[in-house]
């Protein structure tokens, strides 16, 4: 058994490089905590000014040391320097919101990414241009600014909104990716996009019964709501 011999120096750039990653890491975290925040006032506003909570519920998850490795492996990322991650993996941090309806989709995209202190990096509509499998959701990366002791700093964070028929959905058929090890038999995909053109029309029989039971005409929900741009990241 060969014995590696580990000096106090070794330890030190060890320990340095360790608190590098943390320290990289809670940059995240903070710029998820700030889109979480713009959100909850955002709820907060829907529910006590116009008595209707558009937000179902937000979810918001930090990518593990694990998840962002495997990334750089798989971007090909030569100089892994926190910097070149930073500009090349926009999605370490994540904030899903899933609201009711699809209007309330584009309306909560809306309302966030035109706040003053908000850029808007990429966007991709799978709403309007769902995936060959019939994912949807609303995905935008924007730059929120974060401000330390040392200043601002501005956090990439990736922001999906969809709604819980989508959410449903998207959990369901994540699940089942992982179960076959992304080897999923073709019949099982084919049910798997049966079933998200099932929950988009529950998404509109559900958006069209509640206009109704609140006396909106129905014509408004003819023209679909604007989509987004998409630009790929």
């Amino acid at each position: 058994m060969t014995t590696i011999e580990v000096n106090d120096e070794t330890i030190r750039q060890t320990r340095e490089l360790r608190d590098e990653f943390q320290k990289f890491l809670r940059e995240y975290e903070f710029g998820m905590r700030e889109v979480e925040t713009k959100i909850s006032i955002l709820r907060d506003e829907f529910l006590h000014d116009h008595s209707y909570n558009p937000i179902e519920h937000v979810k918001s998850r930090l990518k593990t040391p694990d998840s962002i490795v495997e990334k750089i492996a798989r971007k090909g990322i030569a100089e892994p320097y926190f910097e070149q991650i930073r500009q090349n993996i926009t999605d370490i941090a994540g904030v899903r919101v899933t609201c009711s309806f699809v209007a309330d989709v584009y309306l909560l995209f809306d309302l966030l990414t035109q706040q003053d202190d908000i850029t808007v990096r990429a966007v991709k509509d799978y709403i309007a241009h769902p995936k060959d499998n019939g994912y949807k959701s609303l995905h935008v990366i924007i730059d929120v600014p974060v401000f330390l002791s040392t200043g601002p700093l501005l956090v990439p964070v990736e922001v999906q909104f969809r709604t819980i028929a989508m959410d449903f959905w998207a959990s369901l058929e994540h699940k089942i990716y992982y179960k076959f090890s992304n080897q999923v038999p073709s019949h099982i995909v084919e049910s798997l996009t049966d079933a998200a053109e099932a929950a988009s029309e529950l998404d509109i029989r559900m958006e069209r019964l509640h206009r109704e039971a609140h006396g909106v005409p129905l014509r408004q929900l003819d023209p679909p709501p604007p989509a987004p741009r998409i630009v790929q990241v």
